[in-house]
């Protein structure tokens, strides 16, 4: 393999990587916020907005760019399985 090749492969791994945590960050960041409001306002209130479904639709779209470009299936498994199937446990 070439050295460029090498190069290459080493940025796509590491943009990969990087597209992952910040689909992480970006996740967490959502559940926090949720969490700020019903701290803020009260369960009835989160529960009865449209912001748990437009955050669903969200996350679904993070985990769909994350799907695009990870190379770990079990990084995105263990992820969507946090996210995605979590949050509907909580409900």
């Amino acid at each position: 393999m070439s050295d460029t090749l090498k190069v290459l492969m080493y940025l796509k791994n590491m943009f990969a990587d990087m597209i992952y945590i910040n689909g992480i960050i970006a996740t967490e960041l959502i559940k926090v916020t949720e969490n700020l409001v019903a701290i803020h306002k009260g369960d009835n209130f989160i529960n009865n907005s449209p912001c748990i479904r437009e955050h669903e639709n969200l996350n679904q779209s993070i985990i769909d760019i994350i799907r695009k470009y990870k190379n770990k299936t079990e990084d995105l498994e263990r992820l969507e399985k946090h996210v995605l199937i979590h949050n509907k446990e909580e409900k």
